[in-house]
């Protein structure tokens, strides 16, 4: 089981999404941490370089986790969580990394 760590801007991230999508994230969380290559490789994103980290879907494919696998922590670095909306959440993770 990998180790899940936040960016300290990821809480701002979940506050703007509400209560019950939050939830749906940290219940994708679990998931990930149980095998974390379950995301897609990322990229070129909205002309942002995010190769190296992954994504998964959450709530009907409106919200994004972006995440970095740290192998040698044995972690998973959650980067950005979003909606698609104008490539913000790609927008977010390459500002973040």
């Amino acid at each position: 089981m990998y180790a899940i760590e936040f960016h300290e801007d990821v809480s701002k991230d979940l506050k703007e999404l509400g209560n019950s999508t939050t939830a749906l994230v940290f219940k994708k969380l679990l998931k990930i941490a149980q095998n974390p290559l379950v995301g897609n490789d990322l990229g070129n994103k909205a002309n942002n370089n995010l190769a190296g980290l992954r994504k998964v879907y959450v709530d009907n494919k409106r919200v994004r986790i972006v995440y970095k696998i740290i192998e040698d922590k044995i972690e998973v670095f959650v980067i950005a969580v979003g909606k698609r909306d104008s490539m913000e959440v790609y927008k977010k993770a390459a500002n973040r990394i």
